[in-house]
């Protein structure tokens, strides 16, 4: 009976990326959407969203290690089971993603001009989902209450599974989309 030994993801602390990125011996992907990659990432990464992944895009040079990383480390271990699963025998990610460059003090490229990131829109609409059932619920209906209960439940919904189905829906408004063009 044969062993089979299962590949391992590896993590990557920000000082050791900083340092890998100075010596130019990795290659560094962004996973998150186009529209949180324009508002800011880290100088050098290329964009391969989660939400399109394929392993076949992942850009390979044989005397660089890949990266992943995303804005706490999630994601990134998602793309990296994929290239796990796709063959890939040497994968790292940046652990607690770009949350983690940042408290280390290295600073994100930054383009002003950027929508605001998908989490800030999903509280923005989810929030306001909330207000306006429970404004509606309690001066015009009660049957408005179910909308602030829908959002609570899909908030739910989206702790529990790692996954917001708003986020994917507002990622697909041309005011997001636009960016992706010029990435």
């Amino acid at each position: 009976m044969t062993m089979m030994r299962l590949k391992e993801l590896k993590t990557i602390d920000a000082q050791t990326l900083k340092q890998a990125i100075d010596q130019d011996t990795v290659t560094l992907i962004d996973v998150r959407e186009p529209g949180e990659y324009a508002g800011e990432h880290i100088p050098g990464a290329t964009l391969v969203s989660l939400s399109r992944f394929d392993p076949a895009s992942i850009p390979q040079q044989q005397d660089k290690n890949i990266v992943l990383y995303c804005r706490s480390g999630n994601r990134s271990a998602i793309a990296a089971q994929k290239l796990l699963d796709a063959g890939f025998e040497d994968v790292t990610h940046l652990a607690d993603g770009l949350v983690a460059w940042k408290e280390a003090g290295y600073p994100p490229q930054i383009d002003r001009a950027a929508p605001i990131s998908l989490m800030r829109q999903v509280q923005i609409v989810a929030g306001s989902g909330v207000v306006l059932g429970t404004l509606l619920g309690a001066f015009v209906s009660p049957w408005f209450l179910l909308l602030s209960g829908f959002f609570g439940a899909g908030l739910v919904f989206s702790g529990v599974t790692d996954t917001c189905m708003l986020a994917m829906i507002l990622a697909k408004l041309p005011y997001n989309q636009r960016y992706r063009a010029r990435l």
